[in-house]
């Protein structure tokens, strides 16, 4: 049985970005072994898009219930993000950006989630 779901980013700056994901968005942690924290997620969900005209790939995206209010608060910790909101159709979008200029979706839906249904 299927007990979850590991997400993996690789990254230049791992330390800094585990820093950021500990002391920025405040995810709890475990501390595997020697500082190397996995951090909780909220809860998650998964969508299977085709591929068309692009080559397969995996993207994370970060949820929340109000963008502006979420880029506020966490503007407020010093999180930075790039390109301003933009209006998708199923979701206001952003990039958060992570130390090392790596970014993460971040975004507010407005479809239908799955994320609170037990699988």
């Amino acid at each position: 049985m299927i007990t979850g779901a590991h997400a993996l980013i690789y990254v230049k700056e791992a330390e800094a970005v585990r820093a950021f994901f500990r002391d920025v968005l405040e995810f709890p942690f475990v501390d595997a072994h020697g500082g190397w924290l996995i951090f909780a997620l909220p809860p998650a969900e998964v969508g299977v898009h085709p591929a068309e005209d692009a080559p397969s790939h995996h993207e994370i995206y970060l949820m929340c219930d109000d963008l502006e209010q979420t880029i506020a608060d966490l503007s407020r910790k010093g999180a930075q993000f790039d390109g301003g909101i933009v209006d998708r159709g199923w979701g206001l979008v952003t990039r958060l950006q992570l130390p090392g200029g790596d970014h993460l979706g971040l975004y507010q839906p407005r479809h239908p989630t799955a994320h609170q249904l037990k699988a």
